[in-house]
Protein backbone atom coordinates (compact mmCIF):
# COMPACT_ATOMS: atom_id res chain seq x y z
CA UNK A 1 0.00 0.00 0.00
CA UNK A 2 1.30 3.38 -0.91
CA UNK A 3 1.84 5.53 2.35
CA UNK A 4 0.94 8.58 0.37
CA UNK A 5 -2.96 7.48 0.13
CA UNK A 6 -3.16 5.97 3.56
CA UNK A 7 -2.39 9.46 4.87
CA UNK A 8 -4.70 10.69 2.57
CA UNK A 9 -7.41 8.11 3.71
CA UNK A 10 -6.39 8.88 7.70
CA UNK A 11 -7.30 12.37 6.97
CA UNK A 12 -10.35 11.99 5.24
CA UNK A 13 -11.92 9.79 7.98
CA UNK A 14 -10.75 12.28 10.77
CA UNK A 15 -12.04 15.11 8.87
CA UNK A 16 -15.33 13.29 7.43
CA UNK A 17 -15.30 15.34 4.63
CA UNK A 18 -13.26 14.72 1.22
CA UNK A 19 -13.07 18.79 0.29
CA UNK A 20 -11.91 19.57 4.33
CA UNK A 21 -9.62 16.81 3.74
CA UNK A 22 -8.18 18.23 0.50
CA UNK A 23 -8.04 22.05 2.65
CA UNK A 24 -6.15 20.17 5.39
CA UNK A 25 -3.81 17.95 3.00
CA UNK A 26 -3.16 21.22 0.05
CA UNK A 27 -4.72 18.85 -2.61
CA UNK A 28 -7.23 19.28 -4.87
CA UNK A 29 -10.52 17.70 -4.11
CA UNK A 30 -10.37 15.37 -6.96
CA UNK A 31 -6.66 14.38 -5.83
CA UNK A 32 -8.18 13.17 -2.89
CA UNK A 33 -11.13 11.49 -4.63
CA UNK A 34 -8.52 9.55 -6.99
CA UNK A 35 -6.06 8.32 -3.85
CA UNK A 36 -9.48 6.95 -2.15
CA UNK A 37 -10.16 5.10 -5.45
CA UNK A 38 -7.14 3.84 -5.55
CA UNK A 39 -6.54 2.31 -2.54
CA UNK A 40 -10.13 1.07 -2.56
CA UNK A 41 -9.21 -0.78 -5.86
CA UNK A 42 -5.77 -1.76 -4.21
CA UNK A 43 -7.83 -3.70 -1.44
CA UNK A 44 -10.50 -4.58 -3.96
CA UNK A 45 -12.92 -3.21 -1.14
CA UNK A 46 -14.61 0.35 -0.49
CA UNK A 47 -13.19 2.19 2.63
CA UNK A 48 -15.81 5.05 3.20
CA UNK A 49 -19.19 5.44 2.58
CA UNK A 50 -20.07 8.81 0.72
CA UNK A 51 -23.22 10.23 2.30
CA UNK A 52 -22.13 10.60 5.00
CA UNK A 53 -18.20 9.94 4.85
CA UNK A 54 -17.71 7.29 7.40
CA UNK A 55 -15.26 4.59 7.48
CA UNK A 56 -16.96 1.15 6.55
CA UNK A 57 -16.25 -1.91 8.31
CA UNK A 58 -13.39 -3.64 6.32
CA UNK A 59 -12.43 0.63 6.40
CA UNK A 60 -12.53 1.03 10.12
CA UNK A 61 -9.86 -2.38 10.17
CA UNK A 62 -7.60 -0.23 8.00
CA UNK A 63 -7.74 2.78 10.04
CA UNK A 64 -6.54 0.26 13.17
CA UNK A 65 -3.60 -0.77 11.00
CA UNK A 66 -2.93 3.09 9.30
CA UNK A 67 -1.80 4.47 12.04
CA UNK A 68 1.02 2.49 13.36
CA UNK A 69 2.39 1.71 10.15
CA UNK A 70 2.62 5.15 9.37
CA UNK A 71 4.49 5.45 12.65
CA UNK A 72 7.29 3.13 11.68
CA UNK A 73 7.66 4.45 8.34
CA UNK A 74 8.38 7.65 9.84
CA UNK A 75 10.67 6.59 12.85
CA UNK A 76 12.38 4.51 9.74
CA UNK A 77 13.17 7.65 7.96
CA UNK A 78 14.34 9.57 10.86
CA UNK A 79 16.59 6.81 11.49
CA UNK A 80 18.43 6.81 8.53
CA UNK A 81 18.48 10.34 8.24
CA UNK A 82 20.44 10.32 11.62
CA UNK A 83 22.99 8.24 11.25
CA UNK A 84 24.14 10.39 7.99
CA UNK A 85 23.53 13.96 9.76
CA UNK A 86 25.84 15.67 11.92
CA UNK A 87 24.84 17.08 15.04
CA UNK A 88 21.76 19.52 14.88
CA UNK A 89 22.50 23.15 15.85
CA UNK A 90 18.91 22.95 17.41
CA UNK A 91 17.95 20.95 20.20
CA UNK A 92 14.24 20.19 19.54
CA UNK A 93 12.66 19.28 22.97
CA UNK A 94 8.87 18.18 23.40
CA UNK A 95 6.94 17.11 26.54
CA UNK A 96 3.95 16.46 28.03
CA UNK A 97 2.20 18.89 30.33
CA UNK A 98 3.43 17.48 33.67
CA UNK A 99 6.73 16.52 32.95
CA UNK A 100 7.55 19.74 31.43
CA UNK A 101 8.67 21.24 34.79
CA UNK A 102 11.47 18.13 35.04
CA UNK A 103 13.29 19.92 31.96
CA UNK A 104 13.93 23.37 34.05
CA UNK A 105 17.23 22.08 35.60
CA UNK A 106 18.38 19.90 32.63
CA UNK A 107 18.09 22.79 30.74
CA UNK A 108 20.20 25.13 32.62
CA UNK A 109 22.67 22.66 33.29
CA UNK A 110 23.27 21.69 29.16
CA UNK A 111 23.04 25.46 28.44
CA UNK A 112 26.21 26.41 30.59
CA UNK A 113 28.06 23.23 29.49
CA UNK A 114 27.34 23.31 25.66
CA UNK A 115 26.41 27.22 25.16
CA UNK A 116 26.85 27.52 21.19
CA UNK A 117 23.39 25.30 20.97
CA UNK A 118 20.11 26.38 20.46
CA UNK A 119 17.03 24.41 22.21
CA UNK A 120 13.50 24.56 21.59
CA UNK A 121 10.88 22.88 23.52
CA UNK A 122 6.97 21.83 22.41
CA UNK A 123 4.77 21.09 25.36
CA UNK A 124 2.18 18.71 23.66
CA UNK A 125 -0.37 15.81 24.30
CA UNK A 126 1.58 12.58 24.87
CA UNK A 127 0.82 10.82 22.02
CA UNK A 128 2.07 14.09 20.35
CA UNK A 129 5.75 13.53 21.89
CA UNK A 130 6.05 9.34 21.19
CA UNK A 131 4.85 10.36 17.75
CA UNK A 132 7.30 13.22 17.27
CA UNK A 133 10.61 11.12 18.83
CA UNK A 134 9.90 8.65 17.02
CA UNK A 135 9.06 10.29 13.41
CA UNK A 136 12.71 12.81 14.59
CA UNK A 137 10.83 15.67 14.53
CA UNK A 138 11.67 16.24 17.81
CA UNK A 139 15.35 14.94 19.10
CA UNK A 140 14.01 14.23 23.00
CA UNK A 141 11.10 13.83 24.61
CA UNK A 142 9.81 13.89 27.87
CA UNK A 143 6.56 11.87 28.89
CA UNK A 144 4.46 11.16 31.98
CA UNK A 145 1.64 8.48 33.24
CA UNK A 146 0.87 5.76 35.10
CA UNK A 147 1.98 2.67 35.98
CA UNK A 148 2.69 -0.18 38.32
CA UNK A 149 5.57 0.35 40.48
CA UNK A 150 7.92 -1.89 38.79
CA UNK A 151 7.05 -1.09 35.45
CA UNK A 152 8.12 1.48 32.39
CA UNK A 153 5.52 3.23 31.00
CA UNK A 154 3.37 1.50 27.88
CA UNK A 155 4.22 4.07 24.86
CA UNK A 156 3.72 2.32 21.32
CA UNK A 157 3.83 -0.84 19.93
CA UNK A 158 4.19 0.51 16.88
CA UNK A 159 7.81 1.87 17.19
CA UNK A 160 10.55 0.81 19.47
CA UNK A 161 12.41 4.01 21.70
CA UNK A 162 14.49 3.64 24.00
CA UNK A 163 13.59 5.16 27.46
CA UNK A 164 15.46 6.64 30.56
CA UNK A 165 13.57 6.73 33.95
CA UNK A 166 13.13 10.57 35.60
CA UNK A 167 11.05 10.62 38.14
CA UNK A 168 8.34 8.84 39.98
CA UNK A 169 5.35 9.90 42.42
CA UNK A 170 2.41 9.05 44.33
CA UNK A 171 -1.20 9.03 42.91
CA UNK A 172 -3.73 10.85 44.51
CA UNK A 173 -7.40 11.60 43.92
CA UNK A 174 -8.05 15.03 43.62
CA UNK A 175 -11.86 16.01 44.86
CA UNK A 176 -13.34 19.03 46.33
CA UNK A 177 -12.10 19.69 49.51
CA UNK A 178 -16.14 19.54 50.81
CA UNK A 179 -16.45 16.17 48.81
CA UNK A 180 -17.39 13.37 51.21
CA UNK A 181 -14.67 11.48 50.29
CA UNK A 182 -11.92 14.04 51.03
CA UNK A 183 -11.10 13.20 54.78
CA UNK A 184 -10.44 9.51 54.16
CA UNK A 185 -7.19 8.50 54.45
CA UNK A 186 -6.65 6.85 51.12
CA UNK A 187 -9.01 5.67 48.51
CA UNK A 188 -9.51 2.62 45.78
CA UNK A 189 -10.42 2.15 42.93
CA UNK A 190 -13.07 0.13 44.13
CA UNK A 191 -14.75 3.22 46.20
CA UNK A 192 -14.89 5.57 43.09
CA UNK A 193 -16.88 3.39 40.71
CA UNK A 194 -20.06 5.68 40.79
CA UNK A 195 -17.86 8.73 40.94
CA UNK A 196 -18.09 11.63 38.62
CA UNK A 197 -14.89 11.68 37.00
CA UNK A 198 -13.24 14.12 34.63
CA UNK A 199 -11.08 12.53 31.61
CA UNK A 200 -8.22 14.92 30.94
CA UNK A 201 -6.39 12.23 29.09
CA UNK A 202 -3.27 14.32 28.52
CA UNK A 203 -2.53 15.85 31.61
CA UNK A 204 -4.62 13.31 34.88
CA UNK A 205 -4.63 9.68 34.71
CA UNK A 206 -6.58 8.39 31.77
CA UNK A 207 -9.77 6.98 32.75
CA UNK A 208 -8.93 4.00 30.21
CA UNK A 209 -5.71 3.14 31.69
CA UNK A 210 -7.36 3.22 35.39
CA UNK A 211 -10.18 0.57 33.57
CA UNK A 212 -7.45 -1.37 32.97
CA UNK A 213 -5.91 -1.03 36.24
CA UNK A 214 -8.84 -1.59 38.15
CA UNK A 215 -10.29 -4.68 35.49
CA UNK A 216 -13.70 -2.95 35.27
CA UNK A 217 -15.41 -0.98 33.04
CA UNK A 218 -16.93 0.98 35.76
CA UNK A 219 -15.11 4.03 35.61
CA UNK A 220 -17.04 6.95 33.14
CA UNK A 221 -16.23 10.41 32.57
CA UNK A 222 -18.96 13.01 33.67
CA UNK A 223 -16.74 15.51 32.05
CA UNK A 224 -14.10 15.67 29.28
CA UNK A 225 -11.28 18.03 29.55
CA UNK A 226 -8.94 18.22 26.05
CA UNK A 227 -6.98 20.58 27.44
CA UNK A 228 -2.95 20.93 28.61
CA UNK A 229 -3.87 23.69 31.68
CA UNK A 230 -3.27 22.07 34.59
CA UNK A 231 -4.47 25.53 36.68
CA UNK A 232 -7.64 24.87 34.52
CA UNK A 233 -7.99 21.34 35.31
CA UNK A 234 -7.89 21.85 39.03
CA UNK A 235 -10.36 24.71 39.05
CA UNK A 236 -12.61 22.48 36.99
CA UNK A 237 -12.25 19.87 39.96
CA UNK A 238 -12.77 22.48 43.27
CA UNK A 239 -16.18 23.80 40.85
CA UNK A 240 -17.44 19.87 41.23
CA UNK A 241 -17.35 19.15 37.57
CA UNK A 242 -15.62 16.07 38.57
CA UNK A 243 -12.18 13.96 40.32
CA UNK A 244 -8.94 13.37 38.69
CA UNK A 245 -6.04 10.81 39.73
CA UNK A 246 -2.90 13.58 39.60
CA UNK A 247 0.65 12.94 40.58
CA UNK A 248 0.79 14.17 44.34
CA UNK A 249 2.98 17.74 43.44
CA UNK A 250 0.28 18.85 41.18
CA UNK A 251 -1.96 18.85 44.23
CA UNK A 252 0.00 20.73 46.59
CA UNK A 253 -1.63 23.35 49.46
CA UNK A 254 1.45 25.63 48.67
CA UNK A 255 -0.39 26.66 45.03
CA UNK A 256 -2.89 29.05 45.31
CA UNK A 257 -4.30 26.93 42.17
CA UNK A 258 -5.28 23.99 44.43
CA UNK A 259 -7.01 26.19 47.07
CA UNK A 260 -10.46 24.38 47.99
CA UNK A 261 -9.07 20.91 46.79
CA UNK A 262 -8.05 17.83 48.68
CA UNK A 263 -5.44 15.37 47.87
CA UNK A 264 -6.03 11.54 48.96
CA UNK A 265 -3.81 9.10 48.22
CA UNK A 266 -4.88 6.12 45.63
CA UNK A 267 -3.53 2.55 47.45
CA UNK A 268 -5.12 0.23 45.08
CA UNK A 269 -4.41 -1.06 42.48
CA UNK A 270 -0.70 -0.05 43.44
CA UNK A 271 0.48 2.92 40.93
CA UNK A 272 2.22 5.09 40.86
CA UNK A 273 3.28 8.30 38.38
CA UNK A 274 6.07 7.92 35.71
CA UNK A 275 7.90 10.41 33.89
CA UNK A 276 10.31 9.03 31.47
CA UNK A 277 12.86 10.27 29.04
CA UNK A 278 12.21 8.98 25.08
CA UNK A 279 14.77 9.24 22.64
CA UNK A 280 16.02 7.10 19.66
CA UNK A 281 19.47 7.27 18.13
CA UNK A 282 20.91 9.97 20.45
CA UNK A 283 22.51 12.69 18.09
CA UNK A 284 25.24 15.14 18.97
CA UNK A 285 27.14 15.78 22.88
CA UNK A 286 23.95 18.45 23.82
CA UNK A 287 21.15 15.35 23.91
CA UNK A 288 23.78 12.91 25.27
CA UNK A 289 24.53 15.66 28.09
CA UNK A 290 20.56 16.25 28.87
CA UNK A 291 19.73 12.88 28.59
CA UNK A 292 22.75 11.80 31.44
CA UNK A 293 20.96 15.07 33.64
CA UNK A 294 17.69 13.72 33.26
CA UNK A 295 18.77 10.53 34.29
CA UNK A 296 20.20 11.55 37.83
CA UNK A 297 17.52 12.96 38.36
CA UNK A 298 16.00 9.57 38.94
Amino acid sequence: MDPHLLRTFITVAECGSFSAAAARLGYTQSAVSQHIAALESDLGTPLLGRRPVVPTPAGERLLEHAGPLLLRLDAARADVRRTIAGPPSTLTLAASPLAAHSLARGLAEVRRSHPGTEHSLTVCGRSQVVAGVAAGTFTLGLIDGIAAPTDPLHLSDAVQLRTTPVAHDELVVALPADHPLANRRDLTLADLVDARWIDAPDLAAPLAALRTAAGSNALHPAFTYHGTDLRTLLTLIQAGHGLAALPRPAVTPSSAAVQGLAAVPLTRPRLVHRTELLHGHLSGPAAEALAGVLSDLE
